[in-house]
């Protein structure tokens, strides 16, 4: 809670609210500390108005200055006899938003306390605007001029998230109206008080903030998740040197979707050169990553290292080889030195980075220092110095050498051992603009190692989720930048580096949990070289126009998209698209290759002709469109058209305001003599679609479409359609409405005239005709309705490999009233297997991947076991070869386990097929012939159980297999019985030995027996009075612990 100078002026000050959490403080409406309370306040539009100028006036002229500046200082003097509601100043603009002081008498109604007048002072910022998604994050000082003795002047400060619903913040009872009317506090003078504001704001979000015109730069979209990804990226693009080699990359004969350095080069090109924000999507997706990755946070120091050796592998053998190590490779010696020997072990190892510790320490130097010190070895921790035996030593770390670009990981992020969790520290932690490391170099190099600040990537938030932003002088000019994703903006300097050192809890100004997490020095003596100018003439021909041309492209397909909403698309089906169709109606346009136009929606069907005669080829006279037309059976049928009186109609209107206008162009035979197409009188006139249906191959032929009177009698049609069938003139023929799926009506009085003979005569009907043979009972499908109706229950399925990972697998076309047995045989004859060594899995209805094993005495039908599939959905089903029959395969029970030989590797997986009532020596005996046996071995096996990584138990012989239960970390495995452990005498026994690390319960790598024998412990080889017996070596002991 702030507080006024003085003895006296604290005694009378008001009871006040502030934004603070740390002061008890509450907000929208909630009570806070004394009884204030926060509100958000709205204008009086009349004040706002007509009254504001007659009750106040502006101290300050008319601002001149650069309406995009961060901060500015403004004051406003009200008459406060006059002030009886909602008072506002003119606006001052900050970051080109309009801010305005608003005041007004307020009154605090108190069931303890009689009822007391305020002040209440409140900041505004943009209230006028329409805009529900902008944002602004100021902070700022709201002061009553003490008019007597300025130094005294009552100072309150917030904090706050400006947006469209919380557009004002301040205080409802700033002072009390008592000590503000009091002459002796000094606050009014000639009945007029002043108030005044001093903002600090950053960028504001959702607005039409040119970043490029107020910084020269511009920012990067968010995905989601993506702000720390964009901080990195600014800071690598700003290192001008790494961003000229990345241009250099050859990256022509990549994939433009899966190359990194593709995707960061265009990254980087228009961060150089656009006018907007610039979008990562594509680099994400380079990454590998999936939208749901977008939006996770992942670790900076991680990404910043997978970059960097992408980007290395891509510049090998190219004229930038070398480029990272020569801007970012630093290196440390490592050393162990005895103290009371004369022996030193070291090593030199290369960083990109250095990770130093913050907690516990005030700045870098100090940070620097814990990284360097001597780490004293003595007492249990004795160094091992060879032939020199234990001996204390000090082991340590210099630097042989600092790099041109020094990047810092600050380790903000710790576990922490109490809470079992990851915490962040916000402590204080102070770093320099200015940097020499000097004091830490074994040997000083030729150029001093003093570096100059170039960006602080900035974390706000705690361990599970925040806020990143970085600040960057990109000049090395001490001229700050703040990159918070899209919004680039000036910053000074103390917002760049003293606001992010941390520990700011009771500064109100900064950010809760705000502070640098990774830090940028560029060596002064390497820094025009690492920030030399990068221009156009520095990135290869051939590279900007690979991607001005694909900005090209993009921005046809924007237009595309734009203008979508204005065109159709014209589907045309030709009579040769109906040969082969085995279904119902004409064809399946979503199997088929169809015409498509795309056109505008105001086009008219004449102008529609014109196209499609110039597309084809052919007059005009000789095409006729007959539009498919839904039925209310659900079937698909050319019905007329008469150009001559709907050609001035729009596509749009023929379509029925549909996108697709779908249509049966009929063209002219070629070989009919004729010249343009035959009249057809939609009156008298009917459009039949001829099919012929061989019972023998059990496949529909399509036999072309005629133009019938409606009189006429099917008799008179029968020459016409053997003649199609190519059948003799006589052939006896059976015909059929194809009426809908599954539905064949048989026509049978041919001498009736088609609209008597039909129940419902339409254009488009189809007539499926086949030869009368008395011998037809002899065929699977002897009748064309039995071929439809087994076509209704036909479904495509496809069968994939179990033991294939991602196996496309097979299609087969099957009837959905297939019994087990009739499954199996199709899909063993695709195999060319026995159906009975195949073994069929379901579909999980969760997701894809086989499910359960399905039953080789399964009573149900393909049906059944597609029932969970959508109509549209693939119909999916998995298989397994067997090496037995599935009948015996169903009374075995899968033992699924590992077997390793005697040197304890070459592990290999088994899957054994025991009874189910069988024991541990039946499952043992059928391994036998799926091992490799040992060169002068026991020829016998045993079964250990392993649970993580430890043996368990070895299993006895005559255990039965039912009684074993599963468990996640439980695993079985089988090896061969060393000669020497297959008779243990007395004293012999056999150890379980398994790997730990740290902690007994840290368990890792293979465990395995060891046999022991007890002797006396004078022995040689005496361990708690037991004796090791190597089979052959000590070595060999040591190799296998």
């Amino acid at each position: 809670m702030n507080q006024v100078a003085g003895k006296e002026e604290q005694q009378s000050e008001p009871e006040e609210m502030d934004t603070r959490e740390d002061e008890n403080t509450m907000i929208d409406g909630k009570m806070l500390e004394n009884g204030d309370i926060a509100m958000k306040t709205e204008p009086n539009p009349l004040v706002n108005g007509r009254e504001g100028g007659s009750l106040t006036s502006n101290l300050e002229e008319p601002m001149d200055e650069d309406e995009a500046r961060s901060e500015a200082t403004f004051a406003y003097t009200v008459n406060i006899s006059r002030l009886k509601d909602t008072a506002l100043s003119q606006p001052t603009f900050v970051r080109n938003l309009p801010w305005k002081i608003m005041c007004m008498p307020r009154t605090s109604p108190n069931q303890e306390r009689p009822v007391t007048k305020n002040l209440g002072f409140f900041l505004q910022c943009n209230a006028e605007s329409d805009s529900s998604s902008w944002s602004c994050n100021a902070s700022a000082e709201l002061r009553l001029i003490n008019h007597q003795e300025p130094e005294r002047t009552f100072r309150r400060k917030i904090q706050h998230l400006f947006y469209s619903k919380e557009n004002d913040w301040g205080f409802s009872h700033f002072v009390s109206w008592t000590d503000l009317l009091d002459p002796e506090k000094g606050y009014i003078k000639d009945d007029a008080i002043t108030l005044e504001v001093k903002v600090s704001a950053d960028a504001p979000h959702g607005v039409s903030w040119d970043s490029k015109k107020h910084t020269g730069y511009v920012g990067l979209k968010n995905q989601g998740a993506t702000c720390y990804m964009n901080s990195l990226l600014q800071t690598l693009f700003f290192t001008n040197k790494l961003r000229k080699a990345v241009y250099l990359m050859p990256t022509e004969s990549d994939d433009t979707t899966k190359s990194v350095a593709f995707a960061l080069q265009r990254v980087f090109y228009e961060l150089q050169f656009s006018d907007k924000p610039v979008g990562t999507k594509k680099l994400t997706k380079s990454f590998g990553w999936d939208t749901l990755d977008s939006f996770m946070q992942h670790d900076v120091q991680e990404l910043c290292r997978v970059l960097l050796d992408n980007v290395e592998s891509k510049m090998k053998a190219t004229v930038v080889e070398g480029t990272i190590p020569r801007l970012f490779e630093g290196k440390t010696i490592s050393y162990v030195e005895c103290k009371h020997v004369k022996y030193m072990s070291s090593r030199v190892e290369a960083f990109y980075d250095i990770q130093l510790n913050v907690k516990g320490k005030k700045n870098i130097h100090e940070s620097f220092k814990d990284y360097v010190a001597i780490e004293v070895l003595d007492g249990d921790n004795k160094y091992d110095a060879g032939e020199n035996g234990l001996q204390e030593a000090e082991k340590g770390v210099w630097f042989n050498s600092f790099p041109s670009v020094l990047h810092l990981q600050l380790m903000r992020f710790q576990y922490d051992p109490l809470t079992d969790t990851n915490i962040k520290i916000n402590d204080r932690f102070e770093f320099p603009e200015k940097l020499n490391l000097d004091s830490f170099m074994q040997t000083a190099e030729s150029t001093p190692a003093s570096y100059t600040l170039h960006a602080v990537l900035v974390h706000s938030g705690d361990n599970h989720g925040g806020h990143y932003v970085v600040y960057i002088n990109p000049r090395g000019d001490g001229k700050w930048c703040k990159f918070d994703d899209d919004v680039v903006s000036r910053c000074t300097k103390q917002e760049a580096i003293d606001n992010n050192f941390g520990g700011h809890e009771e500064d109100i100004s900064v950010k809760h949990c705000t502070n640098a997490y990774m830090l940028v020095y560029i060596r002064d003596s390497a820094v025009a070289e690492v920030l030399l100018p990068v221009t156009e003439n520095d990135i290869p021909l051939s590279l900007v126009e690979r991607l001005q041309e694909e900005k090209k492209q993009e921005a046809i397909r924007r237009k595309d998209r734009n203008e979508a909403h204005l065109y159709m698309t014209i589907q045309v089906s030709l009579e040769d698209d109906f040969n082969g169709h085995q279904g119902n109606d004409l064809l399946d346009p979503e199997r088929s290759n169809l015409r498509t136009f795309r056109v505008k929606k105001t086009m008219t069907l004449d102008e529609a002709m014109d196209l499609l005669a110039e597309n084809m080829k052919i007059p005009k006279e000789q095409l006729r469109p007959w539009p498919f037309n839904t039925r209310t059976n659900d079937t698909k049928r050319p019905t007329v058209l008469e150009l001559d009186q709907e050609g001035h109609k729009t596509i749009q209107e023929l379509a029925d305001k549909e996108n697709m206008w779908s249509i049966f162009l009929e063209t002219l035979n070629g070989d009919s003599g004729l010249t343009r197409l035959p009249v057809f009188d939609k009156e008298c006139d009917v459009l039949l679609f001829l099919k012929m249906y061989d019972p023998k191959t059990k496949r529909v032929n399509y036999c072309g479409h005629l133009y019938a009177a409606i009189t006429t009698s099917v008799s008179e049609l029968l020459a016409v359609l053997n003649e199609r069938a190519g059948f003799p003139s006589d052939t006896r023929l059976i015909l059929y409405e194809e009426v809908k799926p599954n539905f064949l009506e048989r026509l049978e009085n041919y001498e009736l005239p088609l609209e008597k003979l039909f129940d419902e005569l339409m254009d488009g009907d189809i007539i499926v005709f086949q030869k009368d043979d008395p011998q037809m009972d002899c065929y699977d499908l002897p009748t064309a309705k039995d071929y439809f109706r087994d076509l209704y229950y036909r479904v495509e399925v496809t069968f994939c490999d179990k033991t294939v990972p991602s196996d496309p697998g097979f299609t087969l076309d099957l009837s959905q009233r297939m019994n087990y047995n009739e499954m199996a045989r199709a899909v063993a004859q695709k195999l060319n297997t026995d159906p009975f060594l195949l073994q069929f899995f379901k579909t999980q209805s969760c997701r894809d991947g086989p499910g359960n094993p399905l039953k080789c005495a399964y009573e149900g039908v393909l049906r059944d076991l597609l029932a969970c599939f959508k109509p549209r959905q693939q119909k999916k089903l998995y298989y397994q070869k067997l090496s037995i029959k599935i009948d015996e395969l169903e009374n075995k029970k899968p033992f699924k386990c590992t077997f390793v030989n005697h040197k304890l590797k070459e592990e290999k997986e088994l899957v054994l097929y025991p009874n189910k009532d069988g024991t541990v020596k039946s499952l043992l005996k059928e391994a036998e012939s799926h091992v490799e046996w040992s060169e002068n071995g026991s020829r016998k096996l045993r079964l250990l159980e392993i649970m993580s990584n430890k043996i368990s138990s070895v299993q006895r012989e005559y255990v039965l297999l039912e009684s074993f239960n599963s468990a996640a970390n439980k695993s079985y495995r089988i090896e061969e019985i060393p000669r020497d452990e297959l008779e243990l005498s007395n004293e012999e026994m056999l150890v379980h030995v398994a790997h730990f690390q740290k902690e007994v319960f840290s368990t890792f790598g293979t465990p395995f027996l060891l046999k022991i024998k007890h002797v006396s412990t004078d022995s040689r080889y005496d361990v708690v009075g037991c004796t090791l017996l190597l089979p052959q070596s000590a070595k060999q002991l040591e190799k296998r612990l």
